[in-house]
């Protein structure tokens, strides 16, 4: 019925117009970000940010815990879910993180000393504030994994890189 209003947005703006799905995703971003500062105090270094090398791969926050660089893949769900958000990240997810964290590290000009993985599961309800669980430290990566480059400083990484390919 409303699809006359969504070709005229894509005509107007040269893109799709923001989903039910991706306005949810959004909220439950923003809710992840919040409980990440606010409760386990973390700062968030980048929000959405893209490989330049393949644009698909996306990584949803880069944050900072005290010396650690976590990058963090956010699942919001419904309340009456099938799937929690920890299991939607499978196989194939973790792949395309991997390509883009790997790409992000490659992109500093010194790899952070420790890294990890995080997931943050958010469900979201209409009565109710969005609920946050937090898993640190996901397996992504095998054992001996490392970035090819010297060491350096989180306060170093922080400061030299900007999330020029992500969005805030």
């Amino acid at each position: 019925m409303l699809g006359w209003l969504h070709e005229i947005w894509r005509k107007l703006n040269g893109r799709e117009a923001p989903t039910a799905r991706a306005a949810d995703g959004a909220r439950g971003e923003r809710a992840a970000a919040d409980f990440l500062a606010g409760r386990h105090h973390f700062q968030v270094i980048a929000r959405n940010w893209r490989s330049p090398r393949d644009r698909r791969d996306e990584i949803d926050l880069i944050c900072r815990d005290g010396e650690v660089l976590v990058f963090v893949e956010v699942k919001a769900r419904a309340a009456g879910a099938l799937v929690p958000g920890y299991d939607a990240v499978d196989k194939r997810k973790k792949r395309a993180l991997r390509r883009a964290v790997h790409a992000y590290l490659a992109a500093l000009p010194a790899a952070p000393r420790t890294f990890r993985f995080d997931v943050a599961e958010v469900t979201l309800s209409e009565r109710l504030p969005p609920q946050v669980m937090h898993f640190a430290n996901v397996p992504l990566f095998s054992k001996g994994y490392h970035v090819a480059r010297q060491s350096g400083s989180l306060d170093e990484v922080t400061n030299s890189v900007s999330p020029a390919g992500g969005r805030d």
